[in-house]
């Protein structure tokens, strides 16, 4: 067996593993945590896919963004509330039959189809593909959205800061 395909058993079953934990753990902080080797495993994977660009904006975006926010929001909760945050299991029994039902059909599917095989073409990088489209063909809608985005950041910070002014005027 090829060391790219034990690579890609391994980057699968962390993926599917984490994401089992993700759903499986007691407590919400593991479920943080095995949600970042989730986003890791992906990643893994789409390097697989040839997709570098995808792999390094999960990286960026869902690891180094969303994932840290999450963490600081479980950990601000917990601290401001002083509770001890656990994921409750409702009607355990039969999420696990229907997920059972679900396995078999897809493994049954996954054995009865006859799968064509291709040639494995090499490609050239796709990052400087994107980023080249970005700065020409799209470079209107990649402003726009851009513009979008600072709007609505200078938005929220003015709504949040809207209360902390209202409450220093009225110390005064």
């Amino acid at each position: 067996m090829e060391i790219s395909t034990i690579l890609f058993y391994v980057f699968a079953l962390v993926t599917v593993g984490s994401a089992a934990i993700v759903t499986f753990a007691n407590r919400l902080i593991y479920s943080v945590f095995a949600l970042m080797f989730t986003f890791f495993g992906v990643s893994g994977l789409y390097v697989f896919l040839e997709a570098d660009f995808l792999a390094g904006a999960q990286v960026l975006i869902y690891v180094g963004g969303i994932l840290i926010l999450l963490l600081f929001g479980v950990m601000l909760t917990n601290r401001i509330y002083d509770l001890n945050l656990l994921a409750e299991r409702v009607q355990f029994v039969p999420s696990v039959i229907v997920i059972g039902a679900g396995f078999a059909l897809l493994v049954m599917v996954i054995i009865n189809t006859t799968w064509p095989s291709h040639e494995v073409v090499a490609t050239a990088s796709t990052t400087k593909e994107i980023g080249s489209l970005l700065m020409t063909t799209y470079v209107l809608p990649f402003e726009v959205v851009g513009m979008l985005l600072l709007a609505a950041l200078l938005g929220a910070s003015m709504l949040a800061g809207k209360g902390k002014d209202e409450e220093e005027e009225g110390e005064i």
